[in-house]
């Protein structure tokens, strides 16, 4: 007898920057953890659910393999899923507090989700950088987790970066200590005993930079494109770096807010870019003017990803997975650490 298949409502917010996948993997888990769904009954396939909803089944299997990483359900073969039975469900809630919609900032959930699943739900909310929107999160949900992971990136009223406002201090000094943790930014800002994993943008550039010193030497100007008009500004710790480095060690330097078209380029050139789009126009320009990167002119991008590794892109970046990894670890083990996360220097044909 083919078991009965409970059925799951599913409705996404277009207009949201959280993945479909992620936004159907929330839903099922809350569906299951309130009881709306029964533990042990059958659920749709990937096909019914896809067709219910209208979305690929590519995106329904992602939300699938979430769940099954959370052993929230379980597959029997040539029956279906099922949601597990198994008592020692998540009990620990998680509101993860995210700066902006980058791959990133993606990539530390998803490493900190897939570290903690099994014992934890964590839900996902992107506050723009916004002040009110971040407080009115915590206000709205000060009673409704166990834990708090907030990655602090704010706006200045003159729309420039800022780890904190003062507004914003008062609103994280409401949270238990207990139960707060500060990543990816400073947290000397929060009184208190509490858990912290934190990039230091200054010190981690000059370092990253030393470590390419001897390339660097053989160029006769670095130029650093650091995007002051963008919608998500960047720490200014990264641009204060840069003129740090390469004032103590005599480089000849330049900074500029975007990779312009028609740029005029001169022979034995180094541009750092920050942007992805300023990190294509640029190497579309290099390519167009038949210049050798590594060569003629180099290039190193901020923040690594697959794509540029593929390409062969010297990058200067911190370890996203091993963030969101340490993170995870202490809540785990209910361990109060401020750690300095791992920044590295991956030197490829680009320089």
């Amino acid at each position: 007898m083919i078991p009965e298949t409970e059925p799951i409502e599913i409705t996404i917010n277009k207009e949201s920057s959280i993945p479909k996948y992620i936004q159907i993997a929330d839903i099922i888990t809350t569906d299951i953890l309130d009881g709306k769904i029964k533990r042990g009954r059958k659920i749709p396939s990937i096909n019914e659910l896809s067709d219910s909803t209208s979305l690929s089944r590519d995106t329904i299997e992602k939300a699938y393999k979430i769940l099954r990483a959370q052993n929230l359900i379980y597959p029997v073969k040539g029956v279906g899923n099922f949601v597990t039975e198994d008592k020692s469900l998540p009990k620990i809630n998680v509101l993860f507090l995210i700066n902006k919609p980058s791959s990133y900032k993606i990539e530390v959930y998803n490493a900190f989700v897939n570290k903690i699943s099994l014992k934890a739900q964590v839900n996902m909310y992107l506050y723009y950088c916004d002040e009110n929107l971040f407080i009115n999160a915590l206000k709205k949900n000060s009673k409704n987790y166990d834990f708090f992971v907030v990655m602090p990136h704010f706006k200045s009223r003159s729309k420039k970066h800022v780890s904190y406002t003062p507004k914003v201090i008062k609103a994280i000094e409401t949270i238990p200590k207990e139960k707060l943790m500060i990543i990816d930014n400073s947290y000397s800002e929060i009184s208190g005993p509490f858990s912290a994993i934190s990039q230091n943008y200054k010190q981690d550039i000059i370092q990253g930079l030393e470590k390419a010193i001897q390339r660097l030497k053989q160029y006769n100007k670095i130029i650093l494109v650091y995007p002051t008009k963008s919608v998500f500004p960047y720490p200014t710790g990264i641009l204060n770096g840069f003129i740090e480095f390469c004032q103590q060690h005599h480089f000849n330097f330049e900074i500029l807010d975007e990779i312009y078209f028609d740029l005029e380029f001169a022979s034995k050139e180094v541009y750092i870019t920050i942007q992805e789009n300023d990190l294509v126009k640029l190497i579309q320009q290099i390519t167009h003017k038949k210049l050798v990167m590594g060569k003629d002119i180099g290039v190193i991008s901020y923040n690594e990803t697959p794509l540029k590794e593929l390409l062969g892109i010297t990058v200067i970046s911190t370890d996203f997975k091993a963030m969101g990894e340490a993170a995870a670890k202490l809540i785990m083990s209910n361990k109060k650490q401020q750690l300095k996360n791992p920044f590295y220097y991956i030197e490829r044909t680009t320089l």
